[in-house]
């Protein structure tokens, strides 16, 4: 759970959609569970807080009865490959989103597109080559390139998304307001803090969260829309699975021998290549 994974932002989309769906903004709701899993090195405070703030959330959306057959945050505490090999075949949509240029956005990706899910995620990492192996069509992507946000952070200012979109001031706000506890710690304060203002060693909203916000939370409604249609949606999975050949262990070792270790291929032998 590093603050480059982003999972702010998720945590910021449901609570939209929460918000949006008590408001009557959203309506016919495509009902979805979604499930998040990782762990915060022990002294990475903020990242901490970031898993508090999603468990807030678990707690006032599991326990709303208007939320009843519609919406479940599920935090899987522990996360490990027990639960991955659960929770990965039975996914339909993997959320990469971290920013472009971040590299974040490696493996796991890939376990998801083979099993079938189709992915919601920024041009980062791996989620380059799935869309070019699987098609735009097939998946769902936002976000700036890593040009477009070098160009910007000089000059960003998150505030003023912050004071112009109402949305994002609620879900931003949310922090600080009442609506969740942090149990008196602060840890809160230190997130809002740092997407408004900054800190001594950090420009505010370091990772683009308020400037990619919206946008992020459009795409993941398309996503969620689409999968109304089961018979569209599974072809976009299965079209992803079948995409997934470029990712295979015998593919990968080739273009390392090729490209990095510079050694030749011995002659075959039975049928087995060898270097």
């Amino acid at each position: 759970m590093h603050e480059y994974k982003r999972q702010i932002l998720n945590a910021f989309a449901i609570l939209d959609i929460y918000f949006g769906i008590k408001d009557g903004r959203i309506k016919d709701f495509t009902p979805t569970a979604f499930i998040f899993g990782a762990k915060a090195a022990p002294g990475y405070l903020r990242a901490k807080a970031v898993i508090k703030f999603i468990n807030e959330i678990a707690n006032r959306v599991n326990n709303d009865p208007d939320m009843k057959d519609l919406m479940r945050v599920v935090f899987v505490h522990n996360y490990n490959c027990s639960y991955a090999e659960h929770i990965i075949p039975a996914a339909d949509i993997s959320e990469q989103i971290s920013p472009a240029g971040t590299e974040a956005s490696g493996t796991g990706n890939m376990k998801l597109m083979l099993n079938g899910a189709v992915t919601l995620g920024t041009f980062d990492g791996a989620n380059v080559e799935i869309v070019q192996e699987a098609g735009e069509e097939n998946n769902y992507v936002f976000g700036y390139s890593v040009d477009d946000l070098n160009a910007l952070r000089p000059h960003y200012n998150p505030k003023a998304i912050y004071d112009y979109e109402p949305r994002v001031r609620r879900v931003v706000d949310a922090l600080i307001d009442g609506t969740f506890s942090d149990n008196n710690t602060g840890v809160f304060t230190d997130l809002h803090r740092s997407l408004l203002f900054g800190n001594d060693w950090q420009k505010p909203d370091y990772y683009f969260v308020l400037q990619e916000l919206l946008p992020y939370i459009d795409r993941k409604m398309d996503a969620l829309n689409d999968y109304k249609d089961i018979r569209s949606f599974t072809r976009k999975c299965i079209v992803n699975t079948a995409s997934a050949g470029k990712f295979s262990s015998d593919r990968t070792i080739r273009q390392y021998a090729d490209e990095i270790w510079h050694i030749k291929e011995l002659p075959h032998h039975d049928g087995i290549r060898l270097w």
